[in-house]
């Protein structure tokens, strides 16, 4: 995260109060809101070469504004809507946190639980024993934060293609015909943040473990049913595998959006949602009280707090379980594969959004990620009059 990104996350909305024009009846913002978001959306498109773009905008847990922009396949040209959906990659990871949470409180899991070796969760499931060095010693709470022990640079989840999900899992934990571990752990598990989507995969062989359920039925059943989605997906890898409503995904660099093995990525990655969908679920883990959390205000609590695991370089950082958090309170996460990015953000002034695009500048991936950080940051900035209806 650049500077100027953890800035902006560390600002406080304030709510400003002042007679603006406003089109129509209620559910619309004023004219001038319209236009200024419209504006601020496409110029993001344009200055990144994105077909088509989807956000949605919530104020004290009340939808407020949902509109596409753009299309949502370039060679039919039809307009993107609210209802189109998009692969939201790392803003699984929130999903699969909460997920993890609901069974802490039923007493089917804890934080401390150990993931592999005798008698812990998985056990001796997965890969060749003897496993390496302290790998019997990862929790899940270390799974969550990103302090496995694994490093970034033995991410496999982009990848070994010809691999199964479950192949993967045996190649991390196995050994070569030597006898060399494959990925023998870096640091000891707690003690030092480094991200690695493959941790958020064993997360999801943990629920289906517990569960006795697919990782897919088990987020419906524990998550998205209880926030009242219907509409949410593990996508399909390639273009036959898109679903009626989902948005057409355009490459702009070396790998194709149909070349990577998403539905491997489950619950790291592999999402298809809506942004309505997205605040669907987030004003319901938001730790506010307009409307009822599907979590204690004990577990809101705890997913939020950041790890104290250092960096490598032996910095701090901001990652708690399964969320970004700033000093000021704000809570998001983004994410972004071949042909497609995404964030989903809650600030501590009440203001909640979600923004999907359906093609990734990979010629200028970090400048990509910090202006579509601040599509909305200069949106809700620009707003003085928030309408009161709810268009959940």
């Amino acid at each position: 995260m650049t500077p100027a990104r953890q800035t902006r996350r560390n600002l406080t909305l304030r709510r400003v109060s002042a007679r603006v024009r406003r089109a129509g009846p209620p559910g619309h913002l004023s004219d001038d809101d319209e236009t200024f978001i419209r504006q601020t959306v496409t110029s993001f498109m344009s200055g990144h070469g994105i077909p088509g773009a989807s956000i949605a905008m919530a104020d004290s847990e009340r939808l407020i504004f949902a509109r596409g922009y753009g299309v949502a396949d370039p060679s039919t040209n039809a307009p993107v809507t609210p209802g189109h959906l998009f692969r939201i990659a790392s803003v699984t990871k929130p999903i699969t946190a909460v997920t993890v949470f609901r069974l802490i409180e039923q007493g089917r899991l804890s934080l401390n639980d150990r993931v592999f070796g005798a008698n812990s969760i998985l056990g001796t499931t997965y890969g060749t024993q003897p496993y390496g060095s302290n790998v019997d010693q990862i929790r899940v709470q270390h799974l969550l934060e990103h302090t496995s022990g694994w490093a970034k640079v033995q991410d496999p989840m982009f990848g070994h293609l010809d691999l199964s999900q479950r192949q993967l899992i045996d190649w991390m934990l196995g050994r070569d015909a030597n006898g060399a571990l494959n990925a023998p752990l870096r640091h000891t598990p707690g003690g030092t943040f480094e991200y690695l989507n493959f941790g958020y995969c064993l997360l999801g062989r943990v629920i289906e473990t517990v569960t006795g359920l697919l990782y897919e039925d088990a987020v419906r059943q524990l998550v998205l049913n209880p926030c009242g989605i219907t509409d949410m997906h593990i996508a399909g890898d390639t273009l036959a595998d898109r679903r009626s409503n989902e948005v057409v995904y355009t490459q702009q660099g070396a790998v194709s959006p149909y070349g990577i093995r998403i539905s491997r990525m489950d619950s790291h990655g592999g999402w298809l949602a809506s942004p309505t969908a997205l605040l669907r679920f987030l004003v319901r883990v938001d730790g506010f009280t307009g409307k009822p959390d599907i979590l204690s205000a004990t577990s809101v609590a705890t997913m939020s707090t950041p790890t104290t695991a250092r960096a490598p370089s032996g910095g701090s950082t901001d990652y708690a379980k399964g969320w970004h958090i700033s000093t000021t309170g704000n809570r998001w996460h983004d994410g972004d594969v071949p042909g497609s990015a995404s964030i989903l953000v809650r600030t501590s002034g009440h203001q909640a959004w979600a923004v999907l695009v359906n093609s990734r500048d990979d010629a200028r991936l970090d400048a990509m990620r910090t202006d579509l950080d601040k599509i909305m940051w200069k949106v809700v900035g620009h707003i003085t009059d928030w309408p009161t209806y709810d268009q959940f």
